[in-house]
């Protein structure tokens, strides 16, 4: 099975402009409740205020106890003030979370809801060449990355940074400037390292995600393929190429645990030394007479306070640059070009009778491959017109240019005299109804299904779609009734219950335009022929456009065109193009014998 990475990687090289950029985008979710955020900051600021009072609170206390003829009426009133601030610090953290909890909640809401459009806005290529477990995952880790961001960034990273700084200028005025400069030495070298190791090991952790990715999206795979796999007795071999995945991504997480221990060390021995140094200037200071012991405990406070939470700072930094990483892998998705996008003065399609021409149409998929070359041909209102051909001529090809999942390359299509190209796609997709080859049905009921052709339908419509379509008494035998769940893809359904279902959705959209891409071509004989006669009712008083293989489905069409490496080779009426002896009734006279024998 063909493999494409593009739709899930991002280039391998990420750096500071890029991280700044994926910030930026996320500030317009955040800034919508710019009140909160505000307030939110307001709290953050107070928290760290009354954090950073408590040592000088302890200090005064201690200070006051050791005179000589200490009394408990001064440390009781600073007691109390010390229980204040240690109540406010807390409290004020946790209004904080619950100001902006809404505001990230938000701003997740509102990304993967950008994301879902943004999904089923891309063309029909993207969604051919992509594969389904990987931008999965992607959209998971980077809506959970929004979260995470935040939560790191301004409510971790900024308050320490924020103490620290308060930190160093309170012991540059209280005691002396080596205290200061102990402390931001100590911080700007802690930083550093841990900017530095985390930047060389980032590498490993994105490389065990895109892994983890492939491995997830190869597992999704082989599940959406079981029967193909239980029809060739491969599930060793799935489970081989899986596990392939799965050691790879053992390999490079295993590297990541490794040079996490290596972070965490230099870490651990930074601040060792800050501390150490701090402790021993303080202590001296006490036995000089310089230093109160009370100046010495405030030091230890500040010590365990403001590193306590910088030991997180290496894990909170790689946190933010993989959080980084989701989000911008995310927004890359997000803003990937669409292929075919409504033109800026795009108006809704007027129908008056439904007529459908293509002139002089040129098409390729890729520039190296052209498909169709100079079609042309009408579909007058009301009629039919069906295209034939050998598998790969093009004939199905005709039908995704006419519901625009590619814009045509040269020529233009027109419904009503208006190109497909200045409508809006919502408008055009709204006139044209299609019957599929291969009917895929939503894992739900069957009501569902049906309704899905026009969910603001009324029960009474949908069953009546559901008579029109021959699938009424079917539905009305199962055990659940209109509830029976029709499993993944359909897949609790025979292949002529599910066409009748695409049949009865389609009657319920009710379009002017009807195209009919081989939609009987997986059906056996009898089943064909029951639903055929359906079809040919409903598409008698549309336009419609039907794309077949076996010729005995389009003999009452009002034109035929015989389709050869994407050329009109021939068209007119069924008998007409008996007459003429050619390709058309060459592939008649080979499809009644292959029914006759």
């Amino acid at each position: 099975m063909s493999r494409s990475h593009h739709s899930s990687e991002l280039p391998p090289t990420q750096d500071t402009d890029t991280d700044i950029r994926s910030l930026g985008r996320l500030f317009p979710y955040l800034w919508e409740f710019r009140g909160r955020v505000i307030l939110a900051v307001a709290l953050l600021i107070g928290a760290k205020l009354a954090s950073v009072m408590v040592p000088l609170v302890l200090k005064e206390i201690i200070d006051a106890l050791d005179k000589t003829n200490a009394n408990l009426v001064v440390p009781l009133t600073l007691i109390i003030a010390y229980g204040l601030f240690r109540f406010a610090s807390t409290t004020f953290s946790d209004m904080r979370d619950v100001v902006f909890g809404k505001v990230t909640q938000r701003a997740m809401r509102r990304v993967s809801m950008a994301v879902f459009e943004q999904l089923h806005a891309l063309s029909l290529r993207f969604h051919l060449e992509r594969q389904t477990g990987g931008i999965t995952r992607d959209i998971e880790r980077g809506t959970k990355a929004i979260s995470s961001l935040v939560g790191f960034l301004l409510f971790r990273i900024t308050p320490t940074i924020l103490e620290i700084l308060m930190v160093a200028v309170i012991l540059f005025i209280k005691l002396d400037w080596v205290f200061g400069l102990i402390t931001l030495v100590t911080l700007v070298a802690y930083i550093s390292l841990t900017i530095t190791i985390t930047d060389w090991r980032t590498q490993f952790v994105r490389r065990a995600n895109t892994l983890d990715s492939e491995a997830y999206g190869r597992a999704i795979d082989s599940l959406l393929n079981y029967e193909t796999v239980k029809y060739f007795g491969n599930e060793r071999y799935e489970a081989k190429r899986y596990d392939g995945s799965l050691a790879e991504w053992e390999r490079a997480a295993l590297q990541s645990q490794k040079s996490l221990g290596f972070l965490n060390a230099a870490q651990a021995g930074t601040i060792a030394i800050g501390v150490t140094l701090m402790v021993i200037r303080a202590a001296n200071g006490v036995v000089e007479g310089t230093l109160t012991l009370g100046d010495l405990v405030m030091v230890n406070a500040f010590l365990l306070q403001m590193f306590q939470p910088l030991g997180f700072l290496g894990v909170m930094y790689r946190e933010i640059k993989q959080s980084i990483t989701d989000v911008e892998r995310m927004f890359a998705l997000l803003h990937r070009p669409r292929e075919v996008e409504d033109a800026a003065d795009a108006q809704t399609l007027m129908v008056s009778g439904g007529t459908v021409t293509f002139e002089h149409v040129n098409f390729a998929y890729n520039a190296d491959r052209p498909i169709l070359h100079d079609i042309s041909f009408t579909i007058p209102a009301g009629k039919t017109v069906a295209a034939v051909g050998a598998s790969g001529a093009g004939k199905s090809t005709l039908a995704r240019l006419l519901f625009r999942f590619y814009d045509i390359n040269e020529g233009s299509i027109r419904i009503d005299n208006q190109d497909i190209r200045d409508i809006t796609q919502e408008s055009l997709r709204a006139t044209i109804g299609v019957v599929p080859q291969d009917t895929v049905l939503f894992n739900d009921s069957i009501y569902y299904n049906i309704a899905y052709g026009r969910p603001e339908a009324s029960r009474e419509e949908v069953i009546a779609a559901a008579r029109a379509a021959h699938i009424f008494n079917f539905i009305e035998s199962l055990p659940q009734g209109w509830d029976s769940v029709v499993g993944e893809r359909g897949l609790k359904l025979s292949g002529g219950e599910k066409q009748r279902v695409a049949i009865a959705r389609t009657l319920l959209k009710n379009p002017t335009i009807l195209i009919l891409d081989e939609a009987t071509s997986a059906l056996d004989t009898k089943t064909e022929k029951a639903i055929q006669a359906e079809l040919l009712e409903i598409a008698r008083s549309r336009t419609s456009l039907i794309i077949a293989h076996r010729l005995s489905t389009v003999v009452e069409a009002d034109e035929i065109l015989v389709i050869d490496a994407g050329r009109i080779v021939e068209r007119g009426r069924h008998n007409e193009l008996l007459a003429q002896n050619g390709v058309y009734a060459h592939m008649w006279a080979m499809q009644q014998q292959a029914e006759e024998a």
